[in-house]
């Protein structure tokens, strides 16, 4: 059986700049990408049919893209191939063609319509504005049920920011990525906060509220949590290549966003969320 361990970390050798310089670097690279993207499209990351409205066509065929695009009146949003099934999942505007026409087209040029599915504008509309509406209210609720936890300004803030930029470095490589807002990645933005308040509040727990010195706590708790996010990220990643493969575009898009947000909440946890805490019991107002 494989044994895994985690390594100490000599957290001595670096100051409380150097640790917390990295993670802060890379919420800062990620909010100028958002910010960067509203700028130029008027939206975060680019929302999906979910959101958006349209209609998306799952066809069979083993003809080139191009023809497959050509085979509609109006012109595709977007085309994407799944290699495992041999099918195509044809994107287009949500009031731009019927689904009645686009079967009947589909037909017409050769091709086997596996599915449609139509949502329209205002429907998604609607739905984007309760997705977001409940990860706000998601992270609003944790930030005070932290705050009523510790009572205490700096360990509860080190939790509500290393939650804040797991979800604001997915967010931006999803941008990156081209992988577009749906009911599927704001589950995994919900995940996330879930993940990280549970990974914050045991290394809080660890440090303010057992026995032993800070890098013993800390090592505790490191033992517990990167193991236990380690394996997340495994599983997560196994089931993006796997739906990946199968041409799952839900479950590739949560995969995605999970493994890149459970890193992050790695490198946030075990160097800012430390950084801060080493600071309040040295330093701060701990002392």
């Amino acid at each position: 059986m494989v044994e895994f361990t985690v390594p100490e970390v000599d957290y001595t050798r670096y100051t409380n700049r150097q640790l917390a310089a990295v993670p802060l670097a890379v919420l800062a690279v990620a909010l100028l990408v958002i910010g960067g993207w509203y700028a130029a499209t008027g939206a975060p990351v680019n929302p999906g049919v979910d959101f958006t409205g349209g209609t998306e066509l799952r066809i069979a065929t083993d003809a080139p893209q191009d023809q497959v695009a050509a085979a509609f009146d109006s012109s595709p949003e977007s085309i994407r191939s799944v290699a495992a099934d041999g099918t195509y999942v044809v994107t287009f505007q949500a009031g731009s063609i019927s689904t009645t026409e686009l079967e009947q087209q589909a037909e017409a040029a050769g091709y086997e319509v596996r599915s449609i599915d139509a949502v329209s504008a205002n429907f998604g509309s609607d739905t984007q504005l309760l997705a977001l509406g409940g990860v706000g209210v998601a992270f609003v609720g944790m930030s005070i049920l932290v705050f009523a936890m510790f009572r205490s300004f700096v360990p509860s803030i080190a939790v509500v920011i290393s939650a804040f930029s797991d979800i604001v470095i997915p967010v931006a490589l999803m941008n990156l990525l081209g992988i577009e807002l749906s009911l599927g990645t704001v589950a995994a933005l919900l995940m996330l906060i879930g993940y990280s308040v549970d990974s914050d509040i045991l290394l809080n727990n660890h440090i303010l509220r057992r026995s032993g010195d800070f890098y013993e706590s800390t090592a505790r708790a490191m033992r517990t949590g990167v193991t236990m996010t380690l394996t997340s990220i495994a599983a997560m990643v196994v089931m993006t290549i796997t739906a990946t493969l199968f041409g799952i575009q839900l479950l590739t898009a949560i995969g995605t966003v999970l493994v890149f947000g459970l890193t992050a909440d790695l490198m946030n946890t075990y160097m800012l969320n430390v950084t801060l805490l080493r600071w309040y019991k040295f330093e701060g107002v701990a002392r």
